[in-house]
């Protein structure tokens, strides 16, 4: 059984747009594909994926990132007065209490920063280059706290 297909005809009418090098007058010709027989036994090749490329991040997910690590950032400095009172409470001396006060904030700060870009464009922010730095400064300034919070 074979399988018939009709050619294709041009509109008589106008499309409302025109193909760059095409005359007013003539609609351009149109071609039908069809679609080669299957073949049986074959291996069917696939190209390799690409890298992700970047994409475009809108100013509306900046936006809405920003005003997410600002609400942290103030959340973040309660916390820190918090803990300061915490420590001079366990008899820490105010200057220690407040550096590992200071320290804490420093590192959540740089950690949600991570976080934040991470959730706003994964495929541009969440790279060693990028991520990397800042988790590693945060955890620093973490265990930092620890130690300046102990004296």
């Amino acid at each position: 059984m074979q399988n018939q297909q009709t050619p294709a005809t041009a509109p008589a009418t106008d499309p409302g747009f025109k193909l760059p090098g095409q005359e007013s007058g003539k609609a351009a010709p149109v071609t039908t594909v069809t679609p080669a027989p299957a073949q049986t036994g074959g291996t069917l090749e696939v190209a390799p994926a690409a890298a992700p490329v970047a994409a475009d991040t809108s100013t509306r997910d900046l936006a809405v990132g920003g005003t997410a690590f600002l609400i942290l950032l103030l959340i973040f400095f309660f916390v820190r007065s918090a803990y300061v009172h915490h420590l001079v409470v366990r008899r820490v001396a105010p200057s220690s209490a407040g550096s590992a006060g200071w320290m804490m904030f420093v590192g959540l700060c740089f950690i949600s920063a991570a976080a934040v870009l991470a959730l706003v464009n994964a495929s541009k922010f969440l790279t060693f280059a990028v991520t990397g730095p800042l988790v590693a400064v945060g955890l620093i300034a973490l265990v930092a706290t620890l130690f300046v919070g102990r004296r």
